[in-house]
């Protein structure tokens, strides 16, 4: 689904390298786990995914079901079947949400070649997700992001993540200023979305995500690249024991 190889990045304009040679694949059905210590590149690695414009590929390539993405703009990568769930998603005064996901709802279904959908089967289809993830209707009509807390955030994120359901997601610290109640609502609204057909890259700090999001594979991202990849033990071995003793191996 996901073949990320040999992928070099640096920050656009500068001499600075961010990712030094990530080689990665995320089969259809899979969860991978991306973990590593802070500058590592984990969430660099998720925003050259999505196209942003921030970064320069000099190097390597990412291929979505055998295609290469690098030339798509960050709207068709999200029309193809992308999604990223930013670590701090911005807040947009003046859009109510609701306003928000009818728009990106429906310009992907007419990208898609689909029939846009009417007022009431939006607000149909809204209502039965939200629920699914705690969210109060009258959160929607609020702008979007604007006020709400890390945990509505986030929410707010995995209810778009549920209404485009995309091919692939990426969760780049979903977790983060989460409490453990809003961490269980929002990996239980991650999990409802688990199917054969779709992947998920899960990057995280930390174990704890992954005790509700079990994963397939993990993966332990430092200086630009993975030096180890393991089974869900591997996580509970960093939570333990930290990354000191993986780097050492590689040193």
């Amino acid at each position: 689904m996901i073949e990320i190889k040999n992928l070099h990045v640096k920050i656009a304009d500068t001499d600075t390298m961010i990712l030094n040679g990530v080689n990665l694949t995320v089969k259809a059905g899979e969860v991978a786990a991306i973990m590593g210590p802070n500058g590592s590149g984990k969430s660099t690695l998720s925003y050259v995914m999505a196209g942003k414009s921030d970064y320069e590929v000099t190097q390597g390539d990412i291929l979505f079901n055998g295609e290469s993405i690098l030339e798509m703009e960050p709207d068709e990568r999200a029309v193809a079947g992308l999604f990223l769930a930013f670590q701090y998603p911005l807040e947009i005064p003046g859009v109510p949400t609701m306003n928000f996901l009818k728009a990106a709802l429906n310009s992907q279904r007419k990208a898609r070649g689909q029939d846009e959908l009417t007022t009431p089967d939006f607000i149909r289809k809204v209502k039965g997700a939200a629920q699914h993830l705690g969210i109060d209707m009258t959160m929607l009509k609020r702008p979007l992001n604007v006020g709400f807390s890390g945990g509505e955030k986030k929410r707010a994120e995995i209810l778009q993540m549920s209404l485009l359901e995309p091919k692939f997601c990426v969760l780049d610290e979903t977790d983060s200023g989460l409490d453990i109640d809003a961490l269980k609502i929002v990996s239980d609204g991650v999990n409802a979305l688990r199917t054969p057909e779709r992947g998920f890259l899960v990057i995280t700090h930390y174990q704890r995500l992954l005790d509700h999001i079990v994963p397939d594979s993990v993966h332990v991202l430092y200086k630009g690249r993975i030096i180890k990849s393991g089974d869900k033990s591997l996580a509970l071995h960093l939570e333990e024991n930290g990354y000191a003793d993986v780097i050492k191996e590689v040193a």
